[in-house]
């Protein structure tokens, strides 16, 4: 296989994946969930069946800005509502129960604005700060590479694979939330974080092989046909690491929980992505920063 006649192929089909994937962000945006945007988010299961309707009508009296999904059955509602206090809950609660029977709640929780507000800071800090200290820990760790590309170089082509691997699932995300009412919360940047960890620990593993074969080999000038060594030798690997990730999370969205199905699906596009990237974007890449002399 040879990664380095085709490079501008693969990169270019990454390039409009990136490119699709940022429109999406600014044409769709993120529909913010309550640990963001603040408010209030309640799951309940009735003993009997009711509509979607009696729910709404319920709802729309007490003056909540009430959005209600119904769930799998006739039984089960999610609501999202305006920040409410326990003695508010506890008020519905009774009047839910008196008015359609018991209940049992599923989840309850009331963030306010500035919690949200923090906790939008805080992921994006925690972000930038992966993104960075991964690049670091890049270049460092190549720092014996230095010919005929400079270690510090390894930590760029890195940072811009990271940026490919998470823009990507995050562009899905945002048509998810378009078409679907997916919301954006704190498994989506958990989601995106375990992407980012998966998608380094490929690519180091077809630069370290480069970097033995730089060390070994006596025409270090060659660098696309060690490359393209390089890559085929680990290519396996990846693949079939991938592969055993992909199965499980395939497994997941199928038989585990509703509630974690977007959060699957993100690490499934992201695992994906990401092995691609390293293959198919990093290595070839590395090329676009040689110049002989090792300048």
């Amino acid at each position: 296989m040879d990664v380095i006649k085709y490079k501008y192929l693969f990169i270019g089909f990454s390039a409009v994946l990136t490119v699709l994937a940022v429109f999406g962000m600014f044409y769709f945006g993120f529909r913010e969930g309550i640990d963001f945007a603040g408010g209030t988010f309640w799951q309940m299961r009735f003993n009997s069946e009711l509509s979607l309707e009696q729910m709404n009508g319920f709802l729309s009296g007490e003056d909540l800005e009430a959005m209600v999904r119904q769930g799998e059955t006739l039984r089960d509602f999610s609501v999202r509502m305006k920040e409410i206090d326990e003695v508010k809950h506890q008020e519905l609660l009774k009047t839910l129960q008196e008015k359609f029977g018991a209940l049992e709640e599923l989840s309850f929780s009331s963030i306010g604005p500035a919690i949200g507000s923090e906790l939008r800071g805080n992921a994006l800090l925690a972000f930038f700060m992966v993104l960075l200290g991964i690049s670091l820990y890049v270049a460092f760790a190549f720092r014996k590479v230095s010919y005929p590309v400079s270690s510090w170089k390894y930590g760029i082509v890195t940072l811009i694979t990271l940026f490919h691997d998470a823009l990507i699932p995050a562009g899905f995300f945002t048509w998810l939330g378009w078409k679907y009412g997916a919301e954006l919360d704190t498994n989506f940047i958990v989601a995106v974080l375990v992407v980012m960890g998966f998608s380094v620990h490929d690519t180091i593993v077809v630069f370290d092989r480069i970097r033995e074969n730089l060390l070994l080999s006596k025409n270090k000038e060659d660098l696309g046909r060690i490359i393209n060594e390089s890559v085929n030798q680990t290519f396996a690997r990846s693949v079939n690491t991938s592969l055993t990730l992909v199965l499980v999370l395939v497994a997941l969205y199928l038989f585990g929980a509703s509630s974690l199905n977007y959060f699957t699906l993100l690490i499934l596009i992201g695992t994906i992505t990401g092995t691609y990237s390293s293959i198919f974007v990093a290595s070839p890449m590395l090329t676009f920063f040689y110049r002989k002399g090792g300048k």
